[in-house]
C-alpha cells in the first residue's frame, strides 16, 4: 500500500515512517501524500490516541525535498495527486489539525522541510546525535509561513532569525535550550522513550487531550492563511535563475554564488 513510508498501528499508537534512509529521508511528493494517508487513517481510527512520526535508519529524521527531483520549474509531482509545496503544506495543516497529539521522534538530522515537520508536532523527543536546521536561503528556497513564523514563536524572534538568515545546524542540546524540542534520549532508547510518552498520553481523557490541542492551536491558526501563500510565493521563486543557483550548487557539492542577484 505504501512505497515511501512505513505505516503501522498498535496498541492505541500509529507510528509513520519516512521509508527513504538512502536519501537521508528527504520526501517527494509520494511520500508527503502517503504521511498524508497515514495521518488521515489514523484521525478516523477511533482506536488511535496518539500519532508518532519518524525516520527510518540512523541518520536522519528527514532533510527535506529531495534536490534530485526539482527542476527549473520546482518539485516534479511524479505520480502523487499533488506537487510537493501543496502535499507539504497538506501534511502540516494535518498534523495541526488532527485531534490527536503528534510526537516527532528525530532520529538523526531535521533539515529544512524536515525540520518544519518536526516543527509542527506536539511534542519532538530527539537522539542524542539530532542536527537541527533550516537550509532554503542556501539552496534556493523559504518557508514564509509555519516554518518562520511559528518557529518564531517557539524559539523568540532573534533566534528564528539566526536560524533562517545563517542556515546553520543545531546540536539536540542546543535544541533543548532554545525549547525547539522537548527531550533528549540516546538513539538506542529513542524508540522506547517515544513509547513510554505515548502511553501516558492514551491515559488521559481523550476528549479533553483534542480540546486543549485546539486552544493550543488557536493562537497561531492565522498563520496557515500565511502558509498558503508562502507555498505559491515559493512556487514562484522556484522558476528563477537565483533558486536554480542554489539547487545546481547544492547537488555540484560547491558553494552557491548568488551575488548576480544582490541587485
Amino acid at each position: 500500500m505504501y512505497n515511501e513510508i512505513i505505516y503501522e498501528k498498535n496498541d492505541g499508537i500509529a507510528k509513520i515512517k519516512i521509508n527513504r534512509p538512502e536519501r537521508y529521508n528527504a520526501f517527494t511528493a509520494i511520500t508527503l501524500e502517503e504521511i498524508h494517508q497515514g495521518l488521515i487513517d489514523a484521525w478516523a481510527d477511533k482506536t488511535v490516541g496518539v500519532v508518532v512520526l519518524t525516520g527510518v535508519g540512523e541518520k536522519a529524521f528527514c532533510t527535506g525535498g529531495d534536490q534530485k527531483t526539482k527542476d527549473g520549474e520546482g518539485y516534479g509531482k511524479g505520480k502523487a495527486t499533488f506537487d510537493l509545496l501543496d502535499a507539504h503544506g497538506q501534511v502540516i495543516n494535518t498534523i495541526r489539525a488532527i485531534p490527536k497529539p503528534v510526537i516527532a521522534a528525530v532520529n538523526g538530522y531535521a533539515i529544512g522541510g524536515g525540520h518544519v515537520l518536526h516543527l509542527v508536532c506536539d511534542l519532538t523527543i530527539a537522539a542524542e546525535s539530532a542536527k537541527f536546521g533550516q537550509a532554503g536561503p542556501k539552496v534556493g528556497s523559504f518557508d514564509a509561513g509555519m516554518g518562520s513564523a511559528y518557529l518564531a514563536r517557539i524559539v523568540g524572534e532573534k533566534k528564528a532569525r539566526e536560524i533562517w538568515y545563517l542556515c546553520r545546524q543545531y546540536t539536540a542540546n542546543e535544541a533543548l535550550d532554545m525549547g525547539l524540542i522537548n527531550k533528549i534520549v540516546p538513539l538506542n532508547k529513542l524508540e522506547e522513550e517515544v513509547d513510554v510518552w505515548c502511553r501516558e498520553i492514551l491515559k488521559k481523557a481523550p476528549t479533553a487531550i483534542a480540546f486543549l490541542k485546539a486552544s493550543f492551536n488557536a493562537d497561531t491558526d492565522n498563520i496557515i492563511g500565511i502558509s498558503k501563500m508562502s507555498n505559491h510565493a515559493v512556487g514562484l521563486y522556484y522558476k528563477t535563475d537565483e533558486s536554480h543557483e542554489g539547487v545546481n550548487a547544492f547537488i555540484e557539492k560547491r558553494n552557491p554564488d548568488f551575488k548576480a542577484y544582490r541587485k
